[in-house]
C-alpha cells in the first residue's frame, strides 16, 4: 500500500498551471503563452501546435484517453463533449494526437442550449473556444479544456464570455483611473473573489425516496420537524463521523484540481454545510465554483450521499447560499480595496468605495436580477437571508470617515484592542467594525461580501454585472477629476466630488438589521427599490440605463440582454411548471392514495367496535378531520392542474412567468400546507414518503 501524500504533493497534480507549463514548454513558447494570459496577446496556431502536444502527453501520463471544451452554457451548468486522442494510422493501428486546432476551436451544436431566439433550431452551428486565462485540468479519464461559447454569427451563448470581456474593460478603466492618483506602475487590475458553498447532505436512501428531490431539488412536500435549528446547536457542530469522511474526501479531490479548498464546517440548519476557497481571478474561481459543485455531489454519492444545491430543499429551516467576495487587485499586488491603517487619509480607496456606492445605489436593479432565480425566491427575504432590498453595510468606521467627508471635519483613526478579562490569554487588535450578515452587499475589511447569490448559481452573472457597475462608476469619476490630475487642487476637488456623492447616495448605506420589518419601511421611505421575486426584477435587465452601460463596455448588445431576459423568464416558468406537476403526481400516486386507505381502516375499525359495543369516538374524529382534509386536498390537486394548463397557454414570456408567480405559486404552498396538516396527523408507517426528520437527521 503507497504512503498517502501530503497536502502540498497531491495539490494541482491534475492542473496544468503555470508551473507545468514551464517545464513542459520550451522557453520562448512558455513567455508567449505567458503574456498572452497576462497582457490579452492573440495566440497564433504555430504556439497553440506546440501547447496542444506537451499538454496531451501530460494528459495521457494522468490516465486521459479524451479531451473536451467545458464550457457554461444558459442552462445554469456546465456542458462537455468528449472525443477520444485516438488517430487512425495507414497500417490500421492508431496512435494518440491532438493538434492546436482541436486546442483552440470545438463545435458543439448551438441550437439545441437556451438562446432567447438568438438562435433558430435550424441554425445550429456554435463554437467553444479555449480560454487560456483558465487552467484545463484531468478529470475521470478525459482533458477537460475551459471554452467560452459563441452561435455562428457571434451572439455570446454562455456565461463566461461576459465575464471575461467586464474584466477586461474593468481593467482598462481603473488603469486609466489610477493614473489620477499618481499610480504609473499599474498595467492591469483583476477582479477576485471567493465564492463561499454552502449545501445540503442527505442519505441517499431517503433521497431515492422523494420524487420532489429527484425532480426538482427541493421537498414540495413535507412538515417542519419537532426540532429544526431553533437551539443553535448545528452551527459549527463536532462533524458526524459519516460527514467528515465525505467532507476529506471532497477536499482531497478538490486540492488535486488546484482548488484551494480552505474552510470547511456545519452549517445553522441540521444537514447543512459550508465549504470556503482562497479567493482568485473571477474567471479561474468562477469556473473552480462549478467544478467545486459538480465534484460535491459525486463525491457524496461515495459516501452513500447526496449533496443538495437547491436554494432551499427544507422549507421552515434555513436555506443556502454562496457568498461572493469580491474585490480588485493590481498586478503589482495592491488590493484596492484595502482602506489601510488610517482610511480618511487614503483619498484613492475613498474613491473606489464612493464609486461602489454611487453605482449600488443606481443600479440596485442589476444587483438584485444578478443573483434572481426561482429557488433562491424561497430564500431571499427569509430569516436566514438577505432582503431582496438591495443595500451596503459599511461598518461603524467607515461610515464615520464618510461622515467627516461631508461634514468637512477630520476623522481620526482609533487604534483598538480587544481584552478578554482573564491575565492568561493574550490581546488582540479589534477590528475595526462587526460583521453584518443581514446586508446584501456588505464591506468585510478588504471586499465586498455578495451575500445574495444563490448556492446553485453560477457566480458569473453576478460578477460580470458588479465588474460593469464599477466600469461605469470609475469611467464617470475619470472624467469628472482628469482635468485637475496632476495640480495642486486635485485633493480639494476629489473630495468636493466626493461629498456631493455620497449627499446624492448616502440612502444605500444601511447598517442595521436588514431583516427587520422596520428595514422594509424605512428602505420604502429612502426610495430604495424591493423586487421580491425573480419575474419582478428580471424584466429591468433592458432598462435603457443598463442596456446603456452593458453596451458601452462591449459586454452585451442589446439583443443579447433581451435575449438573457427571455432565458431567465423561461426558465422561471419550467421549474415553477415543473415542480406544480411533480407536486400532482406525487399527490395522487403517493399521498391521497395514502390517506383514503388510512381513513378506510379507520372505518373498519369503527364498524369493529360499534359491533363490539364500544366506543370509536377518537376514531371519528381523526376519520372526519383527514376526510375534510382529503376532499380539501383532492380540490386543491385538480385547481393546481387547471392554473398550470392555463398558464402553459400564455404565449408572452412574462406573462406566463406572473402567471406563474401569481396563480400557480399559491395554489402550490396551499397544497403543501393541506399535505403538510394531514402528514402531522396520519401515522409515520402510513405515510409513504419519508419525513424532515428522517432526511436531516439521518445522516
Amino acid at each position: 500500500m503507497s504512503e498517502k501524500k501530503s497536502v502540498p504533493e497531491m495539490f494541482a497534480t491534475n492542473v496544468f498551471n503555470t508551473e507545468v507549463m514551464k517545464q513542459r514548454l520550451p522557453k520562448n513558447v512558455y513567455k508567449k503563452l505567458m503574456r498572452i494570459i497576462e497582457h490579452g496577446e492573440n495566440l497564433d496556431m504555430e504556439t497553440a501546435e506546440v501547447v496542444a502536444n506537451a499538454m496531451k502527453d501530460w494528459a495521457i501520463e494522468r490516465g486521459a484517453t479524451h479531451y473536451t471544451h467545458w464550457f457554461q452554457p444558459m442552462t445554469g451548468s456546465t456542458a462537455e463533449k468528449h472525443d477520444s486522442f485516438i488517430e487512425p494510422t495507414p497500417d490500421g493501428m492508431a496512435i494518440m494526437q491532438f493538434s492546436g486546432k482541436a486546442l483552440v476551436k470545438g463545435e458543439p451544436d448551438a441550437s439545441s442550449f437556451p438562446s432567447g431566439g438568438l438562435r433558430q433550431t435550424s441554425n445550429a452551428r456554435g463554437y467553444t473556444a479555449w480560454d487560456p486565462t483558465s487552467w484545463c485540468f484531468v478529470k475521470e479519464g478525459s482533458l477537460y479544456i475551459p471554452t467560452v461559447f459563441v452561435s455562428y454569427t457571434g451572439e455570446i451563448l454562455d456565461k463566461k464570455t461576459p465575464l471575461l470581456r467586464s474584466m477586461d474593460a474593468l481593467s482598462k478603466v481603473a488603469v486609466r483611473f489610477l493614473k489620477l492618483f499618481g499610480n504609473e506602475r499599474v498595467t492591469s487590475v483583476k477582479t477576485t473573489v471567493g465564492a463561499e458553498q454552502e449545501y445540503f447532505i442527505i442519505d441517499k436512501k431517503t433521497y431515492d425516496q422523494r420524487d420532489d428531490l429527484i425532480l426538482t431539488g427541493r421537498t414540495l412536500f413535507g412538515a417542519k420537524p419537532p426540532k429544526g435549528q431553533e437551539m443553535d446547536d448545528q452551527y459549527f457542530a463536532n462533524l458526524r463521523p459519516r460527514i467528515a469522511a465525505f467532507m476529506a474526501d471532497l477536499d482531497e479531490e478538490l486540492w488535486k484540481l488546484g482548488i484551494y479548498s480552505k474552510t470547511k464546517h456545519n452549517e445553522v440548519a441540521p444537514a447543512q454545510h459550508e465549504m470556503a476557497p482562497i479567493f482568485t481571478t473571477s474567471n479561474l474561481g468562477t469556473d473552480q465554483n462549478e467544478l467545486t459543485m459538480e465534484v460535491m455531489e459525486k463525491v457524496a454519492l461515495r459516501h452513500g450521499l447526496v449533496c443538495l444545491l437547491h436554494e432551499k430543499p427544507f422549507e421552515g429551516v434555513n436555506g443556502s447560499g454562496k457568498h461572493n467576495n469580491w474585490s480588485m487587485s493590481t498586478n503589482d499586488g495592491q488590493n484596492l480595496l484595502d482602506p489601510g491603517d488610517t482610511p480618511m487619509e487614503n483619498l484613492q480607496f475613498l474613491t473606489i468605495l464612493c464609486a461602489l456606492i454611487k453605482g449600488v445605489d443606481e443600479y440596485a436593479d442589476l444587483m438584485r436580477l444578478s443573483a434572481a432565480s426561482a429557488g433562491n425566491d424561497h430564500r431571499l427575504g427569509a430569516d436566514e437571508a438577505p432582503p431582496a432590498i438591495i443595500s451596503m453595510f459599511l461598518g461603524e468606521e467607515l461610515d464615520a470617515v464618510l461622515k467627516a467627508i461631508e461634514e468637512g471635519t477630520v476623522y481620526k483613526t482609533q487604534t483598538r484592542t480587544f481584552e478578554i478579562g482573564v491575565n492568561a490569554l493574550p490581546s488582540f487588535p479589534k477590528d475595526s467594525t462587526d460583521r453584518n450578515r443581514t446586508s446584501p452587499f456588505a464591506f468585510t475589511g478588504n471586499r465586498f461580501e455578495f451575500r445574495m447569490v444563490g448556492s446553485s448559481d453560477n457566480i458569473a452573472c453576478p460578477n460580470f454585472l458588479l465588474n460593469a457597475i464599477v466600469c461605469e462608476e470609475l469611467s464617470w469619476f475619470t472624467e469628472k477629476l482628469e482635468p485637475f490630475a496632476g495640480t495642486e487642487g486635485f485633493e480639494k476637488e476629489v473630495k468636493e466630488l466626493l461629498k456631493e456623492v455620497l449627499h446624492k447616495h448616502r440612502r444605500i448605506i444601511f447598517n442595521g438589521d436588514g431583516y427587520s420589518v422596520e428595514w422594509v419601511q424605512e428602505a420604502k421611505r429612502r426610495g430604495l427599490p424591493n423586487y421580491p421575486s425573480t419575474v419582478d426584477c428580471m424584466p429591468h435587465y433592458t432598462d435603457e440605463k443598463n442596456v446603456r452601460i452593458l453596451s458601452k463596455f462591449g459586454i452585451f448588445n442589446a439583443d443579447e440582454i433581451k435575449a438573457r431576459t427571455e432565458i431567465h423568464l423561461e426558465k422561471y416558468s419550467k421549474v415553477r411548471r415543473i415542480e406544480a406537476r411533480t407536486m400532482i403526481q406525487m399527490a395522487r400516486k403517493q399521498l391521497l392514495p395514502a390517506v383514503l386507505e388510512y381513513t378506510q381502516n379507520l372505518c373498519q375499525g369503527i364498524v369493529i367496535k360499534k359491533q363490539a359495543g364500544s366506543t370509536a369516538i377518537t376514531e371519528e374524529k381523526m376519520n372526519e378531520r383527514l376526510t375534510d382534509l382529503a376532499d380539501a386536498f383532492y380540490d386543491s390537486i385538480q385547481d393546481l392542474e387547471q392554473l398550470v394548463n392555463e398558464a402553459c397557454e400564455c404565449k408572452d414570456i412574462l406573462e406566463q412567468a406572473q402567471y406563474f408567480r401569481s396563480k400557480v405559486l399559491p395554489e402550490m404552498e396551499r397544497m403543501r400546507t393541506l399535505s403538510d396538516t394531514i402528514e402531522r396527523i396520519m401515522p409515520r408507517s402510513a405515510w409513504p414518503i419519508p419525513d424532515y426528520s428522517e432526511m436531516i437527521y439521518n445522516v
